[in-house]
């Protein structure tokens, strides 16, 4: 267990100093952005120098790294509010879309990995759908759902004042467009060993007694294939909330996605950081919890 918490913590070091050594690499930073392309260079060095960009890097990292012992992630470059707070309010938007997709990409999967197993035909197609691109697959979704159908707004926006919760309907695509690669991501890791379970020999019996397929699968193949299911859907829950960037700034929808894709697009570094921060602790947590099952179900 110390071992364990022991490597968690030297990766958890190693991912907050890579994100802080390549926010620092990027070409512009935050006082360039502010000041616009044109600015006259004292302007532009009286901007550092207000924003402490012009102190040597070491001393920013490690100044970063005292506030954050104390539970301060900072200030905003772009304008000065604190981090914590608008991290948690797009943390919370994010979960409205990361928890309903990661439930619907656990079931769809493990309904799709049964499926597939029986008829391995269809493992192609999973797997093209596994590898589609976000872009292609959000594209595909906005054309259908939004400008064919009609059914759905083809941005996620909020109503002014308002949360997630006055419009629901703003979170079917950016749900769709996680849920749907992450299900066939997780039928594919799931397939294997629901094969394994069907070919055992109480499973075949049940099948040539009559029994129907659905209690076949409920009481003979999910007990046993909860292992594996659970393995996989701890370390997709961290692979989901990693990936909101794509979709969200897709789909204008203000979570954490997409609250880093500006960050980093205006050089806002406290923010990448605490977002990077918060993504890599989730993650984290989600492939220790998975090492876990997986070292439960093998005793």
């Amino acid at each position: 267990m110390a071992a364990t918490l022991t490597r968690a913590v030297v990766t958890l070091a190693a991912v907050v100093t890579g994100v802080f050594l390549l926010t620092a690499l990027l070409p512009q930073d935050a006082a360039q952005v502010l000041a616009g392309r044109q600015a006259d260079p004292s302007r532009v060095a009286a901007l550092r120098a207000e924003l402490g960009l012009d102190r040597p890097l070491w001393t920013r990292f490690f100044s970063w790294l005292a506030g954050l012992s104390q539970g301060d992630l900072g200030r905003s470059t772009m304008d000065g509010r604190p981090v914590g707070p608008v991290l948690a309010e797009r943390l919370g938007a994010s979960a409205l879309v990361v928890v309903p997709a990661w439930v619907l990409a656990v079931v769809c999967g493990v309904l799709v990995a049964l499926v597939v197993a029986r008829r391995p035909a269809g493992s192609s197609a999973v797997a093209a759908v596994s590898a589609l691109p976000e872009v292609v697959l959000v594209s595909g979704l906005v054309l259908v759902f939004a400008t064919g159908l009609g059914w759905l707004p083809a941005v996620s926006l909020l109503p002014v004042g308002g949360s997630a919760w006055d419009a629901p309907e703003v979170l079917v695509l950016p749900i769709l467009g996680l849920a749907i690669p992450s299900a066939a991501w997780l039928a594919r890791a799931v397939r294997g060993p629901a094969a394994d379970i069907l070919a055992r020999p109480f499973v075949v019996d049940a099948q040539l007694r009559g029994v129907s397929p659905a209690r076949v699968a409920l009481r003979h193949v999910l007990p046993h294939l909860a292992g594996p299911v659970a393995q996989a859907a701890a370390i997709l829950a961290g692979a989901l909330l990693a990936g909101t960037t794509v979709v969200e700034s897709l789909l204008a929808y203000p979570g954490l996605g997409q609250l880093l894709a500006t960050a980093v697009a205006s050089r806002d570094v406290p923010v990448v950081q605490a977002v990077a921060l918060v993504d890599a602790v989730l993650v984290l947590a989600a492939v220790l919890a998975a090492d876990a099952i997986a070292k439960a179900g093998a005793r």
